[in-house]
């Protein structure tokens, strides 16, 4: 118990990267991240070491956000269409470059999004394509492609570092 509270507080600003990238408002947010923290204690158990904390963290924390954003999606749909435009005030720290790049971030679809994250937090071609499952070739690839749609969406002068 001690061990894996420790691994979530090392770990929390990748877990709250993952869940800004996924919910818009505060309480979703903070709803994403007990989810993702019980299913990190859910498989917990069965995690054997083979890879990095980090990359066992990431794949249980997309497929959780990924899991949410579909359910999201489905009860979005029957209800009303979200402005993404108009987000809420973040009172977190995050300048307005910041938001504004999130709120680009948050118009790609949920493999984009899992890239852009993994990329932010400087993991390499060969841990992405371990985390989602796709080779390293068409991780490449992809990251050109999001980075020309967020300029797009954004505006932004400097995504691709």
């Amino acid at each position: 118990m001690e061990q894996f509270s420790t691994m979530i507080v090392e770990q929390q600003k990748l877990i709250y990267k993952v869940c800004h990238m996924y919910a818009d408002l505060p309480e979703d947010v903070e709803d994403l991240f007990q989810e993702i923290v019980l299913n990190l204690w859910r498989a917990y158990p069965t995690f054997e070491g083979r890879s990095q904390v980090g990359t066992w963290l990431y794949k249980v924390a997309l497929n959780t956000a990924i899991s949410q954003f579909r359910t999201a999606k489905r009860r979005q749909s029957a209800e009303t269409t979200l402005d993404l435009t108009t987000l809420p005030a973040i009172d977190n720290g995050y300048n307005a470059e910041l938001h504004a790049l999130y709120a680009a971030i948050r118009q790609l679809n949920k493999v984009e999004k899992a890239l852009v994250i993994l990329y932010l937090e400087d993991r390499s071609y060969r841990e992405i394509s371990e985390i989602l499952g796709i080779s390293e070739n068409y991780v490449g690839v992809q990251l050109n492609r999001v980075k020309q749609k967020l300029r797009d969406l954004s505006g932004a002068a400097d995504v691709t570092r």
